[in-house]
């Protein structure tokens, strides 16, 4: 699949197969994710790979957006290192850019995914933090959703002309 092709047809995808991604590629994404640009190169990030069904369930027990969770085979927590990068702000545009790499990989690779966010809600940096155990500089940002999709949804141009402004407001 083309990158244009990728970013264009790319949709959020909620329901999954009942079937496990195989390592390599969650290597893929893995890998994806790294290749992403960051400020000064710093690279702050660390990628946690959930798999294991309680951790998975018990997100979607707190997570308002998670209720697909019960069905995906794994979830990647996108989480930015505050040593590396001490403004949150700066880490969660490295996390994103990281995030929306893995999400283009996932659909090019024919998985489907979608993007949950932790950072800001107080409330999620907390109950991800305690459940998965995160030192106290490691601010998660983003968590995804994996798996073979189970639905289909057809491409929609989100192009909006009236979103565009040239050298003045």
């Amino acid at each position: 699949m083309e990158a244009l092709e990728a970013i264009l047809s790319r949709r959020s995808i909620r329901k999954y197969q009942d079937r496990a991604i195989p390592e390599e590629v969650v290597h893929q994404l893995l890998e994806a994710g790294m290749s992403a640009p960051t400020a000064r190169n710093m690279k702050p990030w660390y990628f946690l790979v959930i798999n294991e069904r309680p951790i998975l369930d018990a997100i979607a027990g707190f997570h308002p957006y998670a209720a697909m969770l019960p069905e995906a085979p794994l979830a990647i927590l996108v989480c930015g290192d505050r040593e590396a990068e001490p403004i949150d702000g700066f880490l969660s545009q490295n996390c994103s850019a990281a995030t929306e790499n893995i999400l283009l990989a996932a659909h090019a690779l024919g998985l489907g995914a979608v993007w949950l966010g932790i950072y800001p809600r107080q409330e999620r940096i907390e109950a991800i933090s305690q459940l998965i155990g995160l030192p106290e500089l490691v601010l998660p940002i983003t968590l995804i959703a994996v798996g073979y999709p189970a639905e289909e949804k057809k491409t929609r141009n989100r192009f909006d002309r009236s979103k565009v402004r040239y050298n003045h407001w």
